[in-house]
């Protein structure tokens, strides 16, 4: 029976040993090359402690390119049609991951990548398993899902009870007081919009958009500042993570999650990570993505970034506001599935180019 049980235990070491080879090389593998290049969102916070704590975990340093989706995406363009490669991996929005670098080719599979014990097992996630978010389930990793408002207030000019459902939003009082990103370009107006036309229908959408006289904007900032000032007290697009904190700081703003003709949304932000194709440090950036999907990682980015991790072990509700955290049962719209993202949602932004058109 000793013997037995003596033998189990051995190949239980030698399981476990075999398991941590392929990881401790890829670690090594890192290490010689020096360095991995990531593109993600321009975050100071997270700008200064991803790669504090990569280089404190692996010995190995995290270049970090913060900026705006569309100067990463130029960036990138620009170089390969040089055929110069800078950057390993990305972090970024569904619209930029779907429409340009899945559509045009410069990303490397994922999936094959993930060794890390604790990444491939399905029972570390929400879902039981890896969402990856292209057809392929391959290359588009998400890390986020995070439940957003449908809409915000400033509570000095409008009253929740004023809005018990989207179609209160049609009432004459609230003309040329509603302001939103703009509809027409692709990003969160664009997803607001879609949002509306496939729940009522055109004709709503043109009531909205067009009778009742939206303030359009491309800059979110704008629209934040516009509904703390009660410009536009009412806002489909401000920016979250400053209305948190002017919340906090007691200002009178307030987001309004759902209403019964109008589940709240899910959003993945910034939290799908993907690997460049042809990247200059190929086993750094298998290192990062392994990393920023386990544990430690994904609590640090969600920490600094806002978002809702979709892994199970991550105690997220000891951190983030309890309303952004999805709940289970709850209907969501999901406005980075990616049929939605790829097709549903062009199509719709098209056609409010051309309802706008007329105002």
């Amino acid at each position: 029976m000793a013997k037995w049980f003596a033998l189990v235990l051995m190949c239980c070491a030698l399981v476990a040993q075999a398991a941590e080879q392929p990881w401790d090389e890829l670690v090594a593998a890192a290490k010689r090359e020096g360095k991995v290049v990531v593109l993600g969102p321009a975050d100071p916070q997270v700008r200064q402690e991803l790669p504090a704590a990569f280089k404190a975990r692996f010995g190995v340093t995290l270049e970090y390119l913060g900026g705006r989706s569309s100067e990463s995406t130029a960036r990138l363009r620009a170089e390969r049609s040089a055929g110069v490669y800078t950057a390993d991996a990305v972090l970024a929005g569904i619209q930029t991951m779907a429409t340009i670098l899945h559509r045009e080719k410069m990303l490397d599979p994922v999936k094959p990548a993930l060794i890390l014990p604790e990444v491939v097992d399905g029972s570390k996630w929400k879902k039981g398993k890896l969402w990856f978010m292209d057809p392929e389930q391959q290359y588009v990793l998400r890390l986020f899902n995070t439940a957003g408002p449908v809409f915000y207030i400033n509570t000095q000019a409008v009253k929740p009870a004023d809005l018990r459902s989207a179609r209160d939003l049609l009432n004459p009082k609230w003309r040329g007081k509603i302001s939103a990103h703009d509809p027409t370009v692709p990003g969160p107006g664009s997803n607001q919009a879609a949002r509306f036309y496939l729940r009522f229908g055109e004709e709503f959408v043109k009531q909205l958009y067009v009778d009742q006289k939206l303030m359009i904007s491309r800059d979110r900032r704008q629209l934040t500042d516009w509904l703390m000032r009660g410009t536009y007290p009412i806002s489909f697009d401000a920016e979250d993570d400053q209305l948190e904190r002017m919340r906090k700081e007691g200002l009178p703003v307030m987001a309004i999650y759902s209403l019964p003709d109008l589940p709240g949304t899910l959003s993945g932000g910034e939290g799908q990570v993907a690997l460049l194709s042809h990247a200059p440090h190929p086993n750094a950036a298998k290192l990062f993505v392994n990393w920023i999907a386990s544990k430690e990682g994904l609590e640090i980015y969600s920490r600094t970034r806002g978002g809702a991790p979709t892994r199970s072990d991550i105690d997220a509700a000891s951190y983030l506001p309890e309303q952004i955290i999805p709940r289970a049962g709850v209907n969501y719209f999901d406005t980075y599935d990616w049929e939605f993202t790829v097709t549903t949602k062009e199509k719709i932004r098209l056609r409010m180019k051309e309802l706008l058109q007329a105002r």
